[in-house]
């Protein structure tokens, strides 16, 4: 018999998913592969006024997607199949993550940034640049809403997989 799971996504005016997880063998690889896909990126970690590069961040959270879609495809339908009422699978989270959490994000600031980014002088860096940008603390603190997201989602996929979350 499969262990069965509470998993909680939640960030006022973002994203509000609750539900029971009773991941099969699959789910559970699934969920180790994506865990340290997330946890090997920017996106649950805190990045302070000043730190990085947004242009950085925006690329690292997008190829979240490519992640995403390569461990459904590996792993099949046996890890989105509907369950119960109220039960949740890796697919059906995973789905939520993308479609309401970053590409929302993305779809916003990615072309508002790369417009900017087309008016940087040459002898500008690129870190200079964003610096002036009158939009760079907005976008920090939307990026900030989406990390509180991934760092839930990451620590239920610590719980499925088995191991302690290693984020904060």
């Amino acid at each position: 018999m499969w262990e069965t799971f509470e998993v909680s996504l939640s960030v006022p005016g973002l994203i509000s998913v609750t539900g029971t997880w009773t991941p099969n063998r699959h789910e559970k690889k699934a969920a180790w592969e994506m865990y340290v896909e997330l946890i090997t990126r920017i996106s649950v970690e805190e990045m302070r006024g000043g730190e990085g590069i947004l242009r950085e961040s925006l690329d690292s959270l997008y190829s979240i997607f490519e992640s995403t879609r390569e461990i459904l495809k590996k792993y099949g339908p046996g890890i989105a199949e509907p369950k119960k009422k109220n039960e949740v699978s890796f697919g059906f989270l995973s789905v939520v993550i993308l479609n309401r959490v970053l590409r929302p994000f993305l779809t916003k600031w990615h072309p508002v940034l790369e417009e900017y980014e087309s008016r940087r002088a040459e002898n500008a860096s690129v870190k200079e640049h964003e610096d002036k940008w009158e939009l760079n603390s907005q976008m920090r603190t939307e990026m900030g809403e989406v990390r509180k997201v991934l760092v839930q989602y990451s620590n239920n996929l610590a719980k499925i997989a088995g191991v302690p979350p290693l984020t904060g």
